[in-house]
């Protein structure tokens, strides 16, 4: 009885341990605290200085905040103790396993609310006049998760003096990083939550997809949520769910074909009155290579002539490509019959890009014997790829099957003709030898 005593003890340890580490809900987030320097100008790039900080999160803000005790070399302004009701600082991707030297990146800035310059979230701020709500602290928190399974982008605001901030907007992506094959659907997710218990909740928003690649960049789609207007863009085939937008906060954008001008990085940016957050994803539209060979099929060679051959590969991104060939025996073994002439790339209309490679297959040089399997390989970030044509050498291989069994029936044929050719000699000279005597009889 007194073992079932104390296991119920233990049980209800457990739970309460359990729940109490449910209402705090999040794991310390560890971060760095970035600004400038105080004193410096006169046209000089500011100096930054950073500092290690804590972030302890929880859900609930009525719950107790966290006792654990925060590193030496952590100043203690710089601990944090955040309340996010939408536990957008709880996502697994934020949490590192225990032990890993893998660590999530975290980076807390000063932030300063002011109306957007941009026309389609110029709505947001009309009146032009600065709510007393703004009168605070104000925090943005960038942060990456494990193995880009996340990114996130917090605004807080915090009393005056007090390091207890409250997430106001948060703005996710769970698509860090995605490739996607040409003429496939991409979905870029972006999604955006606001603090219900905010001023600034229903005051409306606006939304804003911007495309950057090797410093050029153009705007892909804006939507001010306001006045129920999109912005007049030049791009095509881009759009985004209105309705999961107002119900949900998804801001994803879809693109309803992929093309390789696709390729590079995008901005979700959420606008709400004096207020932003954005978030950037990586985008590889990456196709492997169509592959043919010429001429096919190969010409019969002998012993010492030289055929070429060619591989065409086409249609491929991102640009890097391996170009190789290989030879397979009439045994069975393979070898690398090396890159052959390579040519330079050529760029199609749509963006693709191709390239050939050239091979002398001289038999007696590369010692291919009676011949065999010629393969051209391509090795592409999309995947390998690859063709084959047979390489014939007459003069060298052993008779098929086929080729036997057509001489037998050739020389069987040619002894019909010689036996009958005989017998048809032997009876005329037998014939021949036998008139002198019925002459003579007569």
């Amino acid at each position: 009885m007194s073992n079932v005593s104390t296991i119920y003890k233990i049980s209800v340890i457990a739970f309460a341990l359990f729940v109490g580490a449910s209402s705090s809900g999040c794991s310390v987030l560890e971060c760095w605290f970035v600004q400038e320097k105080p004193g410096r100008g006169g046209g000089f790039s500011a100096a930054m200085s950073q500092e290690k900080s804590m972030i302890y999160a929880r859900t609930d803000p009525d719950s107790e905040k966290t006792q654990q005790k925060p590193p030496s070399d952590v100043d203690p302004s710089r601990i944090y103790h955040v309340i996010d009701p939408a536990a957008t600082f709880c996502s697994p991707a934020l949490q590192p396993v225990e032990g890993s030297l893998t660590r999530p990146q975290c980076e807390i800035n000063p932030f300063t609310p002011q109306a957007s310059m941009v026309k389609w979230a110029a709505a947001l701020t009309e009146t032009a006049q600065s709510p007393t709500y703004l009168d605070a602290d104000w925090f943005s928190v960038a942060a990456q998760g494990l193995d880009g399974q996340l990114t996130l982008s917090n605004v807080m605001r915090a009393s005056s003096a007090s390091r207890e901030p409250s997430v106001i907007l948060s703005v996710s992506s769970k698509t860090a990083s995605i490739r996607a094959r040409l003429g496939q659907p991409v979905l870029l997710d972006c999604g955006f939550w606001v603090d219900p218990s905010s001023p600034l909740h229903g005051s409306g928003f606006a939304v804003e997809w911007r495309y950057q690649f090797r410093g050029e960049g153009r705007l892909i789609i804006a939507y001010d949520g306001k006045t129920d207007r999109f912005a007049d863009t030049l791009e095509t085939g881009a759009d985004l769910d209105i309705t999961s937008l107002y119900k949900s906060g998804n801001a994803s954008l879809v693109l309803e074909e992929a093309q390789v001008r696709h390729s590079g990085t995008y901005i979700c940016t959420v606008y709400l009155p004096h207020l932003l957050a954005q978030v950037a994803m990586e985008l590889e539209i990456v196709e492997p290579p169509s592959l043919a060979i010429y001429p096919s099929p190969l010409p019969l060679s002998a012993p010492g002539q030289v055929v070429s051959v060619q591989c065409e590969a086409s249609g491929f991104s991102p640009l890097s490509l391996d170009l190789g060939w290989e030879f397979t025996g009439a045994d069975g073994k393979r070898r690398f019959l090396g890159q052959g002439s390579v040519t330079g790339h050529r760029q199609a209309a749509d963006g693709t890009y191709s390239q050939s490679t050239r091979l002398e297959l001289a038999s007696t040089k590369l010692g291919l014997g009676r011949g065999g399997e010629v393969t051209c390989v391509a090795n592409h970030q999309g995947g390998s790829r690859r063709a084959s044509v047979t390489l014939n050498i007459i003069g060298v291989s052993a008779p098929s099957i086929e080729d036997s069994m057509a001489m037998v029936a050739v020389a069987l044929v040619l002894y019909g003709v010689i036996k009958v050719f005989f017998w048809t000699f032997k009876s005329t000279v037998e014939t021949n030898k036998s008139d002198p005597n019925d002459k003579k009889d007569k």
